[in-house]
């Protein structure tokens, strides 16, 4: 039997998350360690995961298949294809550098015995506590990536909003314009806006789950997606349809998508900045996964039904999100919007059915993921100097913090997608795949391009430039904990925005099997013939 790779690099961060939460109280920087070199431990076999993938190989490689509940068809099945393998890179990356940005985010900031009243409203900060749900959150994503069972899928897809709501409601932003009262109820609401929601979404794939079972025998995505290519697995086309709309409803949720959004928001401008990047970096991007692996593989002809109404909740996003970041007074908020915005052009790639269109998706998933932790974690270190979140309280920034504000810059450059930045590539890649089907949309998805640049430069002008503002004079600039943290993510966005094939080589051949599970071949241009 081989070394179950696989298990292995889902199972690390949770044995890690168990050790650093036993930790005792007065050894916090023990756990914080800990903590650090399990995440980086889970980064070298996601690593290893991604140097044995072979992207001219099976579909689904390093697979692991053994009975669980056998009397209802569940099976403890893993695989990886290029776009798993690639996620799972991306958050064993992350993960390290959320647990360095938050390095004294959960230390106590007051004495005395600890209650539920403190912990929910932020006071009392279980320093073990946050660092072992960080690496229970990565340990649950990990698995989603890898789960080939759609139950085993399911059960993790919800359980990670456990630790989730923790974080957000038990660890949120110290930074407040109002009372400490205030800010826990804000957190509070926040917290259970975001459980609410994704459990409603997970209740109603819940019951797509079961349809799915009833109707197939088993919960094996490919045993199902192989019986549906050979015509020995035959779906009614209402049933099948239902089953799609359950599923995508859930995703969606997670993704988010408009009008299904509002919880990101609220939840990033309350958590800290290290959890609003594991927020929108790691966990929003099971959604978008989701609807790859499972929507367009196991509902192809229901996929292709819902795909107008899917295009226009995404241009929706696209242009919603953008407009609504121009506007904003809270930076944090500012880079929600952003990512409602930008989780749009990943779904529109996803719908467009053309290769370019899922390659740009997927490259956009990985690429937002970098770019937006970029940017949102010196924004977090920005914040912690000043002590607010609101745009108007800075001013003059560079002229004190010259390298906090160079990497804000960068940060912010990817985010609107500049050239020689990775989110190029990728925009630029889900643009050509949509002008190629859907040439309306694909033009009127260029406006969030515009809007991505205002809101950006404004941002930037609004904090960085102009007089130095006497509240940030004394602000210094970025310490060698923060540089360790930032510097490699600015050199990511630089290579993969030169030379991004290593990244599209792994990804194209699981974006080719995704077109043929929906049964799409890139439209041809209309070139007349040279005379």
């Amino acid at each position: 039997m081989s070394f179950p790779l696989l298990t292995a690099t889902a199972v690390l961060p949770a044995l890690g998350a168990i050790a650093t939460a036993a930790v005792p109280a007065a050894k916090r920087t023990v756990a914080k360690w800990l903590a650090l070199v399990v995440s980086l431990a889970t980064l070298v076999l996601a690593l290893t995961v991604l140097v044995r993938f072979d992207p001219g190989g099976d579909r689904y490689q390093l697979t692991e298949s053994h009975a669980w509940i056998a009397d209802f068809g569940v099976r403890y099945e893993l695989g990886v294809d290029g776009i798993a393998v690639a996620l799972i890179a991306l958050t064993a990356l992350l993960i390290p550098f959320i647990l360095l940005a938050g390095w004294h985010d959960a230390d106590p900031v007051e004495t005395g015995a600890a209650s539920l009243s403190s912990f929910a409203a932020g006071r009392w900060r279980p320093t073990q506590g946050y660092f072992a749900l960080v690496l229970a959150v990565e340990a649950m994503v990990i698995i989603s990536f890898e789960a080939t069972d759609v139950f085993l899928f399911y059960i993790f897809f919800e359980a990670m909003l456990i630790p989730m709501y923790f974080l957000i409601g038990g660890f949120g932003d110290r930074a407040h314009e109002h009372g400490e009262k205030t800010a826990s109820t804000q957190r509070s609401y926040a917290a259970v806006k975001f459980l609410l929601y994704n459990l409603v979404g997970g209740l109603i794939m819940l019951a797509a789950v079961i349809g799915l079972y009833v109707v197939a025998g088993n919960f094996s995505l490919q045993e199902i997606t192989e019986a549906r290519a050979n015509g020995t697995l035959e779906m009614a086309t209402t049933t099948e349809r239902w089953l799609f709309l359950g599923f995508f409803f859930a995703f969606a949720v997670k993704a988010p998508l408009w009008p299904l959004h509002t919880w990101l928001p609220n939840a990033m401008q309350e958590s800290t900045a290290p959890v609003a990047v594991l927020i929108t970096a790691v966990v929003d991007k099971v959604g978008t996964f989701a609807m790859l692996r499972f929507c367009l593989g196991l509902f192809p002809e229901a996929s292709k039904w819902a795909t107008p109404a899917v295009l226009v909740l995404a241009l929706i996003s696209i242009i919603y999100g953008a407009l609504l970041a121009v506007g904003q007074r809270d930076i944090k908020r500012l880079v929600a919007y952003a990512s409602i915005s930008h989780f749009g052009f990943i779904i529109l790639g996803i719908f467009a059915m053309t290769s370019q269109g899922q390659s740009g998706a997927t490259l956009y998933m990985v690429n937002h993921g970098i770019s937006t932790a970029a940017l949102m974690l010196v924004a977090g270190f920005l914040i912690s100097r000043r002590g607010s979140r609101l745009i108007a309280d800075y001013g003059g920034v560079q002229k004190v913090a010259p390298v906090l504000a160079g990497t804000f810059l960068i940060g912010g450059l990817a985010t609107l997608s500049l050239p020689g930045l990775a989110p190029f590539v990728s925009e630029f890649l889900v643009l050509v795949g949509t002008f190629a089907r859907y040439p309306v949309i694909g033009i009127i998805a260029t406006v969030g391009i515009v809007l991505a640049a205002l809101y950006t430069l404004v941002l930037y002008q609004r904090t960085m430039t102009g007089p130095v503002k006497a509240e940030v004079e004394g602000m210094p600039d970025l310490k060698v904990r923060e540089l360790v943290v930032v510097a490699p993510l600015v050199a990511l966005l630089i290579f993969l925005g030169v030379f991004p094939k290593p990244l599209t080589d792994i990804v194209n051949p699981a974006v080719e099997h995704t077109m043929s599970d929906v049964q799409k071949k890139d439209p041809q241009p209309e070139v007349e013939a040279a005379k």
